[in-house]
């Protein structure tokens, strides 16, 4: 299958490149960058030059595909309404080029993005067979530059690896391997309008994560106060102090049922003992 991937030299996207590639698959990456295009051939991929909101690339980009896996996004955080705005565009143009073709179109979920999730479900009714990925919170392994690695600079700063309250709290977390052969399955057999669960761990308890940041930078492990929070981790004390699965429902179990994902990659605290997230 001819696939294009957009986001597709990023962390997550290059390995679903990479998973893509060794299943078989040709694949071709949106890439706005020389360095990115770079990458790609490398990957052993093709290159189609252009960018989330270059309309006219996306659409060409996705007329010449068997299938898409849409996984670009605009992380910028001073305008993330922009950015959400930019995907819906993106996911409406790809869906346009993709009308009664029947073939699969794999967008990602974001938070607050329920405008590109409806609008890549309505194409589910006009001849695309449409899926939507809902990753967790913590999508981990080398390279990661998420949560994770922010609460191990947090803990450096501070000279304490902190939790919160008993730090009971749980966080779903999935190995950015097991996220890429989620993808893959999901564009080869996902039903139209599937929404699938990339949860490897339903919740990791975040006093586990904070005991082996400890452990490893040999700092204290603490517990804080829910008022203490914003404090100590900035804009991350709320979600540091959140039970994700109760507020973020959606186990895999079903999407393991449908698609035969099996994880197989190490869990979170695994991977953090490793070393490699400390190595820097």
């Amino acid at each position: 299958m001819r696939v294009f991937v957009t986001g597709a030299t990023g962390y997550i996207g290059s390995a679903v490149v990479r998973e893509l590639i060794d299943a078989g698959h040709q694949v071709v990456g949106l890439v706005r960058s020389d360095n990115g295009a770079a990458v790609l051939k490398e990957a052993g991929a093709e290159v189609h030059h252009g960018a989330l909101d270059d309309l006219d690339s996306l659409h060409s980009g996705v007329a010449a595909a068997d299938g898409v896996i849409h996984l670009a996004f605009k992380h910028d955080f001073s305008d993330f309404s922009g950015a959400l705005t930019t995907d819906l565009r993106a996911v409406e143009t790809m869906g346009v080029a993709l009308e009664g073709s029947h073939k699969p179109f794999v967008i990602t979920a974001h938070f607050n993005g329920e405008a590109s999730e409806n609008a890549a479900l309505a194409l589910a009714e006009r001849g695309v067979r449409t899926s939507i990925v809902s990753l967790a919170p913590s999508v981990h392994g080398e390279g990661d530059k998420a949560f994770v690695p922010r609460l191990i600079n947090i803990a450096r700063t501070k000279g304490v690896s902190a939790f919160v309250g008993d730090g009971s709290n749980r966080w779903p977390a999935v190995h950015r391997f097991d996220a890429a052969h989620l993808y893959r399955l999901a564009l080869e057999k996902a039903p139209a309008g599937s929404r699938l669960h990339g949860r490897a761990e339903e919740g990791v308890p975040f006093r586990d994560i904070a005991g082996v940041i400890g452990k490893h930078l040999n700092l204290p492990v603490v517990s804080i106060s829910r008022e203490e929070a914003d404090a100590h981790f900035g804009f991350l004390g709320t979600i540091a102090a959140l039970d994700i699965p109760s507020i973020l429902p959606g186990s895999s179990v079903e999407t393991q049922k449908l698609l035969g994902w099996r994880p197989v990659h190490s869990g979170l605290v695994a991977d953090l003992e490793q070393g490699h997230y400390f190595n820097s």
